[in-house]
């Protein structure tokens, strides 16, 4: 049952953001409608309630609680996670791309969450940087704590997948290796949402995980798409492989890799599209 519903938050009155269930035949209803109590963001969901158990009470609710998701506008998810991690050179043509060896062990690299935007914000290109990126990616929400766990296990871990934009001043990354945590960690630099789909939805739709396709879109085109089958590291190695490190908790993001990134420039409209998933497009402006 947890492939009929989605989770996401929406614009409320000011500057508030309240989560909802998305369920493809209702609706769009408040989490507090569903979960008696319940007033908190949904971060503070994940570790409390499955997608399972939501989609059941989804199920139950009066009519009169949901509304046309066309009269609701989704944010991001949530805003404070306390990890957000990258994976580079994951995808074997990508690495091809910009001349990289694809790297025996993932090439992980760590974002703050002021970096978050949500689908329809800004991305502001640094002025700081002259060749600004958009690398569409398959983000991994994870669902409960894990900590030294292994990969025929990781994925248990996960509560859902969710599209993400992850933007590199690549100008700056050039430069040097070691300025990866500043050309990745600009204001806007990690836009998620529009909702987190459940595990067994996707392989619903795709069959398997593997089979999930990727694709980084500029102003309606397609630049480039894969799929997960072409990923060095697959998700479930990624969540094993970095619970190792340290410990994951609710609403930590592993964001899996692009199959391409794309220059942006002010006025243009980056796009992650995952068929399944969700779509999260986002306008560029001039940042400062």
């Amino acid at each position: 049952m947890s492939g009929s519903v989605q989770l996401g938050s929406v614009k409320v009155a000011g500057s508030n953001e309240e989560p909802v269930v998305l369920d493809p035949d209702r609706g769009v209803v408040p989490v507090r409608e569903l979960v008696p109590g319940f007033d908190g963001d949904l971060l503070s969901l994940l570790g409390r309630t499955s997608l399972s158990e939501l989609a059941l009470a989804a199920s139950s609710a009066p009519v009169d609680v949901f509304r046309d998701p066309a009269d609701v506008a989704f944010t991001a998810p949530y805003r404070h996670p306390r990890k957000l991690w990258g994976i580079g050179l994951n995808y074997l043509e990508h690495a091809g791309d910009l001349s990289e060896n694809v790297p025996t062990e993932p090439a992980s690299f760590m974002k703050g969450d002021h970096t978050i935007i949500g689908p329809g914000d800004p991305i502001p290109v640094p002025s700081q940087s002259t060749r600004t990126t958009a690398e569409a990616e398959l983000g991994l929400v994870i669902g409960r704590e894990c900590y030294q766990v292994e990969e025929d296990e990781a994925l248990d871990y996960v509560y859902g997948v969710v599209p993400v934009l992850d933007q590199t001043a690549e100008d700056i990354l050039e430069r040097n290796p070691r300025f990866l945590t500043r050309s990745k960690n600009f204001p806007g630099f990690f836009s998620f949402g529009p909702t987190i789909t459940g595990l067994d939805a996707v392989l619903a739709h795709w069959g398997s995980l593997d089979a999930v396709e990727v694709s980084t879109v500029l102003n309606g085109s397609v630049h480039r798409s894969n799929t997960v089958s072409n990923m060095a590291f697959s998700p479930a190695f990624l969540v094993s492989f970095h619970s190792k490190v340290m410990p994951l908790f609710p609403g930590d993001i592993i964001s899996t890799g692009t199959p391409g990134a794309v220059h942006i420039n002010p006025g243009d409209v980056a796009e992650c599209r995952i068929p399944g998933v969700g779509v999260l497009t986002n306008p560029v402006t001039a940042g400062q």
